[in-house]
């Protein structure tokens, strides 16, 4: 017997067949309903991989029509499927697989990217989540073409765009190649002049970036460190309130703690020299 996720595919591969045929996808769509685990703290991510990795398997064999397909899952808006709801998880599979589609087919390459930022400001979490995770199916396969768009997204104020940001390439397998954990160091410290510049920062979007860097500094320090630490020092030296925040929480985390308890330390006390 074959593990959920196989046989996931294996249902996926059934319907896709018979939406190629025919058009329909109402088979698709009712599975991925009723098998979303929504309302839940957590939806079936499993069953969302399978959409997407079968939509990436099948792509060649029809994009436009696959491409469509996703879209039309994209388009369900949050009045139609809020947070916890069921068809939530077609809009959350749908970008999913925009990224899926996007990264092996260069026709929709920078339509995907382009939809996948516009996804980023949605108001459901679930949704931004889902962007990030069409990010870094992008990265795996593009990694070059989609940093250079990524750089385009931070911007004055563009909160939600730039958590995207931090949230796609905070991913450890991608960071195991040193030239792209340079690259998202980079891209963190771009925000995070855009944070020392910006004015709007009792927003909501503003305090959901916020959270989002306070892991993500974190998972790229570990795969730069002695670029990252002195990259956090330099912060430190800025006397941000809302970066002074973010360092403080990535320093809790077990990733630097265990494997860097020397420059934590340091920084740390360099921090209760600072007050």
């Amino acid at each position: 017997m074959g593990s959920k996720k196989e046989n996931y595919k294996e249902d996926l591969t059934n319907f896709l067949d018979h939406f190629l045929r025919t058009g329909n996808k109402d088979k698709i769509t009712n599975f991925l309903v009723s098998n979303s685990n929504l309302p839940s703290p957590r939806g079936n991510l499993e069953l969302a991989s399978a959409f997407t990795e079968t939509v990436e398997t099948y792509s060649p064999r029809d994009f436009e029509k696959l491409w469509e397909l996703c879209l039309e899952l994209t388009e369900i808006s949050a009045d139609e499927a809020p947070t916890n709801n069921p068809k939530e998880f077609l809009t959350f599979c749908g970008t999913y697989a925009v990224g899926g589609i996007a990264s092996v087919s260069p026709i929709f390459f920078e339509k995907g990217l382009a939809l996948l930022r516009e996804l980023a400001d949605d108001t459901r979490w679930r949704i931004r989540e889902a962007v990030a995770m069409g990010i870094q199916k992008l990265l795996t396969k593009q990694s070059q073409e989609t940093l250079k768009t990524l750089e385009n997204w931070i911007t004055d104020n563009k909160w939600l765009a730039m958590r995207a940001v931090a949230a796609g390439i905070a991913e450890p397998p991608i960071l195991k190649d040193s030239e792209i954990a340079r690259r998202a160091l980079e891209l963190h410290k771009k925000i995070f002049a855009r944070i020392r510049s910006g004015n709007e920062r009792k927003s909501d979007a503003f305090k959901t970036m916020r959270k989002g860097l306070g892991y993500t500094l974190s998972v790229v320090v570990y795969a730069v460190p002695k670029e990252g630490f002195t990259l956090i020092q330099q912060l430190v030296g800025l006397q941000d309130a809302d970066i002074l925040w973010i360092i403080k929480q990535n320093l809790k985390k077990n990733r630097l703690t265990k494997n860097f308890p020397k420059n934590v330390s340091s920084i740390n006390e360099l921090l209760a020299q600072e007050k």
